[in-house]
């Protein structure tokens, strides 16, 4: 692939792209650059400007989300003494990443997507920024998993479960970070590689490069960043379902053979507590696969089918799809916390979140078990 100047290419008077036959996607780029922009992304004709524009506003917008709905659980679940407890401390490390994830991607690609139509900060600005996206990342992944076996532990284990000390929390932790340097770190070494994605004003592992070493490292980066922590976050919850369906079954048979039309005095119509905590269970986990599939399944494509499919678009979308998981983790994780919502009803009372459960209580003896996070 040789490199050529962007001659005659401009925007007419409608905003309409127009280039010359044979320009592409690749042209102009500096050759010190060479290292982290793949040849493929020459086979793709030149890219309007606005699509960097639309990216670089998108990844502001979901930066500021990520950094308000992360910050206010740091803040809130540090501040309120009952929920600086062991367990907590995982939704803490999760809004943290999160936190860094968007902090360390958002604001480099938006100040990029309006200066230069291609990644500006060098080769080693890319490396680190990919590096910080996979740490970040992967660390949140793994928080998620983190909260799915607490979540199993409590409510399918009860008291034969495993209590959860601030040592075993702050153990569990600094494994995570370790097994996510550990995961994200071999390009650095000389295993696998950075490079850019379809916009090229973003970076991540280079899933195009058709050698071993390279489609190896991202094999090796598949199985432990999603398939494991996937295997493990639908084991926790599909156990928490199958608890809470047994639970309400047995409460029914019981019900039934007493003759009664309920074993929980003052309930409401609606559904039990069992069933929102099934209802959980199964959005966390369809949020999870939803959020980190896309994304999984284009660098496979592009590593190991064909690599045509991974139009410059393909390639941007399920990489920010998987960035609004930490707009969304806040809510999943910290604002549907009973006491997370009473505590920021005090703290930020001008947010307007009210308390949720102003109904009558459920029987304590009837609950399956209440999560400690």
């Amino acid at each position: 692939m040789s490199w050529k100047p962007r001659e005659g290419v401009y925007l007419d008077s409608n905003y309409g792209l127009v280039y010359p036959e044979g320009a592409t996607h690749y042209d102009g780029i500096p050759k010190d650059l060479n290292e982290i922009f793949h040849p493929h992304w020459g086979t793709f004709p030149p890219q309007h400007p606005m699509v960097n524009h639309v990216v670089g506003f998108a990844y502001i917008i979901l930066w500021l989300i990520s950094f308000f709905g992360n910050g206010c659980v740091v803040y809130i679940f540090l501040k309120t003494k009952s929920l600086r407890t062991p367990t907590n401390m995982f939704i803490v490390n999760l809004a943290v990443s999160d936190l860094c994830m968007m902090t360390t991607q958002g604001p480099p690609v938006t100040i990029n997507a309006f200066i230069q139509r291609y990644w500006m900060f060098g080769v080693t600005g890319c490396k680190v920024y990919a590096l910080t996206g996979g740490i970040f990342g992967t660390i949140s992944i793994l928080s998620m998993v983190v909260i799915g076996y607490d979540r199993y532990n409590v409510i399918c284990k009860g008291f034969n479960g495993v209590k959860i000390t601030a040592g075993k929390a702050f153990g569990l932790i600094l494994f995570m970070w370790l097994y996510s340097t550990a995961v994200c770190l071999p390009p650095f070494f000389g295993w696998g590689g950075y490079a850019t994605e379809g916009t090229l004003i973003t970076c991540s592992y280079d899933y195009l490069t058709q050698d071993w070493n390279h489609k190896t490292f991202m094999l090796y980066a598949f199985i432990f960043n999603y398939c494991t922590p996937m295997v493990l976050v639908i084991s926790f919850y599909t156990q928490i379902v199958k608890a809470v369906v047994m639970h309400e079954a047995a409460l029914k048979a019981q019900a039934k053979k007493m003759n009664v039309e309920s074993l929980r005095s003052g309930e409401q119509e609606g559904d039990s507590a069992e069933v929102k905590i099934a209802k959980v269970a199964i959005t966390n986990v369809m949020l999870w696969v939803c959020i980190w599939s896309p994304y999984a399944i284009v660098v496979m494509i592009g590593c190991f089918g064909n690599m045509q499919l991974v139009t410059p678009m393909v390639a941007a979308l399920p990489s920010f799809l998987a960035k609004t998981a930490s707009c969304l983790n806040p809510l999943v994780y910290a604002i549907s916390h009973p006491k997370y919502r009473e505590a920021m009803s005090k703290e930020m009372p001008c947010l307007g979140i009210g308390v949720a459960g102003a109904g009558p209580k459920s029987d304590g003896a009837t609950t399956v078990a209440t999560t400690k996070a």
